[in-house]
C-alpha cells in the first residue's frame, strides 16, 4: 500500500464498490474498508434458513441494476454476473384470481389492466419507450449536474414524475391499473400521495419495458462479487472485518468516500451536526422462507413472475403505507414479494424454493408482523403456510443490526418525503461533497437514491476525481 493513497472508501455496498472501481480504473490508488467479513451491503446472499437455501437478505430483483449506466460501463459479466430475466416482471393479483401484469411487452401489460385502461397506460409510457438509456442518464443523477441528454423527454418526464402517484392514478378508471400504479409507487416506502411518487412508479414501469426486472444468477451477492472482482483487477484493495469509528483510523489519503448513512459519516469524520436535519423513514418487516414447493398463487400469471405485489387495491396500499409512516401497527399490509428460484433453481435444493415477503412498519418497530403478512399471503395463495419449511424473520431492529445504513430499519437510508425527496442529503450544488474538502458521501442517501444501481457511487466518484485532478 502506498504511503499516501488517492482514495479510501468506507463501506462495501454496491455504491461503495462502484465508487472504488470507478476511481481505480482511472488510475487512482484505492483501498476499500468494510466492517463485515464480506462485501455486499444491501446486495448479499446468505443461507438464512436451512442449508442449501440461498436467500437475499435485502434486494433480490434488480430493474435498475440491469439498466444502470454505471454497471453497463464495467465488464461485470466477465466477472461472473449473469442476469436471468423474469417474465412477467411483476404480477399484481386480485381476489378474483386475475392479475395486472408488468412485462417487457407494453401491449401485454396494458391489456392486463382491462379495456377501460389499456389505452391510458399505453399513452402514459409511449413517449419514453425505446429511450431508456437517455432517461436513466438524465434521472439517475443530480438534476442540475449538467444539461440533460434528451431535453424534450427530460422536461416531459419531469412534469409527470414530480406529481403524487395519486394524481396520475386518476387517469385510470379501474382498480387494476390504479392498484398496479400504487404498488409501483410504494417502492418509495411513502404514501402515494407524496410528491414525486409518480416518478418512482413510472421509472419502474419503464425499466420493465426496457430491460425487465431480472435476478442475478446465484443471488444478489453475484453483483457485489463482480464489482469486487473488477475493483481488484484494476488494482484496488479490499479490507473486510474492519469497523471504522474515526477518520484517523484510516490510512492517509487525498480523499475519503463513505458508503454510510449521513449520521455515521458525521460521527466518523467529525462533521458535528451537519446532517441533523436529515431524517429517516418507515421500515419494513421481512420474512425469508424456505419452501417445499412453489407458491400456490391463485392467479396463474403470478406463478412465473419474479416479483408479486399484494395490495390489492390502491386504497389498501395507501392505507398500509400511511400506517407505517404515522407509527401505527400493520393490520392489512401491502406486500412486496420475490420468488427468485422460479428462474434460478440453484437457489434451493431440487424441487424446493426460496421466497421472501415484506410489509411496511413504523421505524424502530419491535412488534411481530408474521401473522398479518402470512394472512395476506393466504388470501392470494391458499395453502402457502403448508409449504413453509423454515422462516427467517427480520424487523427494524434486526435490519438495522444487519446493515448499519438502515437507521431505524429504514432500508432506503432516508425518508422519501418533502424536499428530501429531491434534495438528498441536503441542499448543495454537489450533494456528494461535505464541509470537509477531502470527505465525500456516496450512499443511497445521495442522488439518485436507493436501489442496487451504483449510480450514487458513480456520481460521487466523479466528484472525487475532479477534486483530485484539481489539486494535483
Amino acid at each position: 500500500m502506498p504511503s499516501m493513497l488517492d482514495a479510501v472508501i468506507v463501506g462495501a455496498g454496491p455504491n461503495g464498490l462502484t465508487a472504488a472501481a470507478e476511481l481505480a480504473r482511472r488510475g487512482f490508488s484505492v483501498a476499500l474498508f468494510e466492517a463485515l467479513d464480506s462485501v455486499g451491503g444491501g446486495a448479499r446472499t446468505e443461507e438464512l434458513t436451512l442449508p442449501g437455501f440461498r436467500h437475499d437478505p435485502c434486494s433480490a430483483v434488480h430493474p435498475l441494476g440491469i439498466g444502470s449506466p454505471a454497471f453497463a460501463s464495467m465488464p461485470l459479466e466477465r466477472h461472473g454476473l449473469e442476469w436471468l430475466p423474469t417474465e412477467p416482471a411483476l404480477a399484481h393479483p386480485f381476489p378474483d384470481g386475475t392479475a395486472a401484469l408488468l412485462s417487457r411487452s407494453v401491449g401485454e401489460s396494458a391489456m392486463s389492466l382491462g379495456p377501460e385502461d389499456a389505452g391510458t397506460y399505453r399513452r402514459l409510457v409511449a413517449p419514453y419507450i425505446g429511450h431508456w438509456d437517455a432517461i436513466a442518464a438524465d434521472f439517475l443523477r443530480t438534476p442540475w449536474e449538467r444539461p440533460p441528454r434528451d431535453p424534450y423527454r427530460f422536461v416531459r418526464f419531469g412534469l409527470t414524475a414530480i406529481q403524487p402517484a395519486t394524481w396520475i392514478a386518476r387517469r385510470f378508471r379501474g382498480e387494476k391499473a390504479r392498484g398496479l400504479f400504487a404498488g409501483l409507487a410504494a417502492h418509495a416506502i411513502a404514501p402515494a400521495s407524496g410528491m414525486a411518487t409518480s416518478g418512482i412508479a413510472l421509472i419502474f414501469a419503464l425499466a420493465a419495458h426496457a430491460n425487465g426486472w431480472p435476478v442475478p444468477r446465484g443471488g444478489s451477492q453475484s453483483i457485489s462479487d463482480a464489482l469486487a472482482s473488477y475493483l481488484r483487477e484494476q488494482g484496488g484493495t479490499i479490507h473486510t472485518g474492519v469497523e471504522v469509528k474515526r477518520l484517523d483510523e484510516l490510512p492517509p489519503a487525498r480523499a475519503y468516500v463513505f458508503d454510510t448513512s449521513p449520521t455515521a459519516l458525521a460521527r466518523i469524520a467529525g462533521l458535528g451536526r451537519a446532517y441533523d436535519r436529515y431524517h429517516y423513514g418507515a421500515s419494513v418487516f421481512k420474512i425469508d422462507y424456505a419452501l417445499s414447493g412453489p407458491v400456490p398463487w391463485t392467479a396463474k400469471e403470478a406463478r412465473a413472475a419474479g416479483t408479486v405485489h399484494i395490495g390489492p387495491t390502491a386504497g389498501e396500499i395507501e392505507a398500509a403505507l400511511a400506517a407505517a409512516v404515522t407509527g401505527r401497527d400493520p393490520q392489512t399490509p401491502f406486500l412486496i414479494t420475490a420468488q427468485p428460484s422460479v428462474v434460478d433453481p440453484s437457489r434451493a435444493p431440487a424441487g424446493k424454493h426460496v421466497f421472501w415477503a415484506y410489509g411496511h412498519v413504523p421505524a424502530r418497530w419491535e412488534g411481530d408482523a408474521t401473522e398479518v403478512i402470512e394472512r395476506q399471503l393466504e388470501r392470494f395463495a391458499p395453502g402457502f403456510r403448508d409449504l413453509v419449511l423454515a422462516r427467517a424473520v427480520a424487523g427494524p431492529p434486526q435490519l438495522a443490526a444487519r446493515n448499519a445504513n438502515y437507521v431505524g430499519g429504514d432500508i432506503a437510508c432516508g425518508a422519501f418525503s418533502g424536499l428530501q425527496t429531491i434534495l438528498r442529503p441536503k441542499l448543495a450544488r454537489v450533494p456528494y461533497a461535505t464541509a470537509h474538502p477531502a470527505v465525500f458521501l456516496c450512499s443511497s442517501a445521495t442522488p439518485p437514491g436507493p436501489g442496487v444501481h451504483g449510480m450514487s457511487g458513480h456520481h460521487a466518484a466523479r466528484a472525487v476525481w475532479r477534486r483530485l485532478r484539481a489539486v494535483r
